[in-house]
């Protein structure tokens, strides 16, 4: 697998992809992929579950979808997180996806 390309699964429940979060940065930002997982720095410590509503939260908003049709599907206590996306297509991720230097 390239390092810059994310792997999504489609499953009924959803599409599922892997996430690694760094919390507590100094801004929230989907920073695109990096060894298979998309990265995500969140401005959220990881306390009292913070990070991971914030983690889903900046996804939502990413795509432009309710908070309620993305949730962390495993990793709840880890930085790196399974995420299942509900009521989109593979294609609508792709914004997500883009490397640093192809946002620029």
């Amino acid at each position: 697998m390239n390092e810059e390309t994310v792997r999504v699964t489609r499953t009924p429940e959803g599409l599922l992809f892997t996430v690694h979060v760094q919390p507590r940065a100094s801004r929230s930002e989907i920073c695109g992929p990096k060894e298979g997982e998309l990265r995500v720095r969140l401005t959220s410590p990881p306390v009292d579950d913070a990070a991971n509503k914030q983690c889903v939260e900046l996804i939502a908003k990413s795509l432009g979808i309710a908070k309620s049709k993305v949730s962390i599907k495993s990793g709840a206590k880890s930085r790196h997180k399974v995420v299942r996306v509900q009521g989109v297509e593979q294609d609508d991720l792709l914004p997500l996806f883009k490397t640093e230097k192809e946002q620029q």
